[in-house]
């Protein structure tokens, strides 16, 4: 499904390129992260998260998607109901920088050329490219807070899946509410399971290691139009 909707986009901005209309806008939020430390709230923004979202509208159902966000994961143990895991106490406090592209398709037709209020709720999916600290976790006894090394940083690709609402009040900007998953392809953003040269030092590992990592933003998005109008008129 993913590679035809790929060449269907291709051949429509090979053939309708002349009538883009495009947004450039920010995305304001919360961040938190899922995996073997912490809660099990899935949804708990709990990190400031600030990003730039663009969208090359092509027809009123569907854009191709693109932009840049910046957080810090953090997390603790100390409210926590697994008394396991509050007793060990550990935390997460690792900086993402991550670029993404995909595919947004909205529910409803979502005419720009509209001037009356238009909304639709939306589903985007693609891919992300992201950036975060490596580091591995040395516990120091039951009365000793655990060392935390640092060890440089690495790449990843991450799957997000973004669903949400967006209104335009006008032609000339556009508002929106959203909540996105990313499924990492890693298990180390929390200093579980380290990777390149400790991936064989298995008493640094912990949790399962069968799962990966996964972080979630939500927020707002508020985006500006620019360029010509394109023609969504129907043959």
């Amino acid at each position: 499904m993913f590679t035809k909707s790929i060449l269907f986009f291709l051949c429509v901005f090979a053939t309708s390129a002349y009538s883009q209309f495009h947004e450039l806008g920010l995305f304001l939020g919360g961040s938190n992260y899922i995996g073997d430390i912490g809660t099990d709230q899935y949804i708990d923004p709990n990190s400031p998260a600030l990003g730039l979202v663009y969208r090359w509208n092509v027809t009123d159902r569907y854009s191709l998607r693109g932009g840049f966000t910046f957080t810090k994961l953090t997390e603790t143990e100390y409210n926590n109901n697994d008394l396991n895991r509050f007793r060990r106490s550990y935390k997460v406090d690792n900086n993402i920088q991550e670029a993404t592209v995909g595919i947004e398709f909205n529910f409803k037709e979502f005419n720009l050329h509209d001037a009356d209020f238009n909304f639709t709720p939306y589903l985007f999916y693609g891919l992300s490219y992201f950036r975060y600290d490596q580091y591995y976790i040395l516990p120091n006894g039951q009365f000793n807070p655990p060392t935390y090394t640092n060890y440089g940083k690495d790449e990843k690709i991450a799957i997000p899946f973004i669903l949400g609402v967006k209104l335009n009040p006008n032609p000339l900007f556009i508002l929106g509410f959203e909540v996105g998953a990313r499924y990492a392809l890693t298990d180390n953003l929390d200093g579980s399971n380290p990777e390149n040269q400790f991936a064989n030092e298995l008493d640094y590992k912990f949790g399962n290691l069968a799962n990966n990592d996964w972080y979630i933003f939500m927020g707002f998005t508020i985006s500006f139009t620019f360029g010509d109008l394109p023609c969504y008129c129907k043959e």
